[in-house]
């Protein structure tokens, strides 16, 4: 199947831009772009937009009542899943691993303004508990005779991940355009991989020279190289593509997760006050901060070859900002 006979409805504000970051640029040796998906607009905006486009056009053609989901606090997938059920009259679900909040800050008061049922799971019991809490859930609508719909965690998934196939054909486009030549690395976050492995099935497509780079924001029980892989694997057969996959194909880099997941970490909030500075482009803790941290050291160290051409994905978090305030001005003098 052709990527634009997959139904799709349409949510984000795209095209979204490029743009340089040349003092970063220049302090790295590298000529360091990036795509601002932190602009896309709906739902506070974020990379999660696009996966919902597909998503969303296949539980709306379901007949869905209930849509439920999973991510971490402060879940940039699930204030915009909370959105986009809210959007196409349908009730949210978020089951959230941490405990409950004395100050809904951030995403989770984003969550609480969508009308979102927000359950929380004990994070030391979240990955047991995730599967079976979010189907609990599922068979309670089933049984008040509603139809459920569950979109797995960051929306990763063969069909959420086209999201992604469809941004480096955007990617793509833009670049032609302005007879700019592809880059030749595009760098993301990697919290679930369905935003990795539609890049790199895209990237197979409209970009073969440019290569993929994950730079990992937690941690995970099975590497994150073997899941990404069956999980391109998985876009690509639904797009009819002969091209697979091995985990050998995929670089992501593990050394700029910090403490955990969600947790800041001091590279990373120093990246987010270095970018702050020189380019007035804001990043968050829990995703973009640390992938910018770990862009910056491998630059710095070669890993990175210097005069490459290399675009970042933003894929936003802004509200994640907020709750983290006191770790972000550790800086600022009493």
């Amino acid at each position: 199947m052709k990527l634009d006979e997959l139904p799709r409805l349409s949510l984000g504000f795209l095209p979204t831009p490029v743009e340089d970051l040349p003092r970063l640029s220049g302090e790295l040796g590298v000529s360091l772009s990036v795509k601002r998906d932190d602009f896309t607009g709906f739902g506070g905006g974020g990379n999660k937009v696009r996966k919902l486009e597909f998503l969303m056009a296949d539980a709306v053609a379901r007949g869905v009542q209930v849509v439920i989901t999973t991510g971490g606090h402060q879940s940039n997938h699930a204030r915009m899943t909370a959105a986009a059920a809210r959007k196409f009259g349908m009730k949210p679900i978020l089951v959230l691993r941490g405990n409950r909040p004395d100050a809904w800050q951030g995403n989770l008061l984003l969550d609480h303004i969508l009308g979102a049922e927000v359950d929380f799971l004990d994070p030391d019991a979240y990955f047991e508990q995730i599967n079976p809490r979010m189907q609990a859930h599922a068979d309670a609508a089933e049984a008040r005779g509603e139809t459920p719909y569950i979109i797995p965690l960051g929306g990763a998934s063969a069909l959420g991940a086209m999201g992604y196939v469809n941004a480096i054909r955007e990617l793509s486009e833009q670049y032609a355009a302005t007879g700019r030549k592809a880059p030749d690395y595009i760098c993301a976050p990697v919290g679930s991989g369905g935003t990795l492995a539609g890049m790199v099935v895209g990237c197979s497509i409209w970009w073969p020279g440019t290569r993929v780079l994950g730079i990992a924001v937690t941690g995970t029980a099975v590497p994150f190289a073997e899941r990404i892989a069956v999980m391109a694997n998985d876009a690509a057969e639904l797009l009819e593509l002969e091209q697979r996959f091995t985990p050998g194909d995929l670089r992501i880099e593990n050394d700029y997760v910090g403490p955990g997941y969600s947790i800041p970490s001091e590279q990373g909030n120093a990246a987010i006050l270095r970018t702050g500075h020189a380019e007035g482009v804001l990043l968050d803790p829990v995703y973009t901060g640390k992938a910018m941290a770990g862009i910056i050291d491998l630059a710095q160290r070669g890993a990175i070859e210097q005069g490459s051409d290399v675009l970042f994905v933003h894929c936003g978090g802004t509200p994640a900002l907020f709750p983290f305030n006191e770790q972000l001005t550790a800086d600022v003098s009493a």
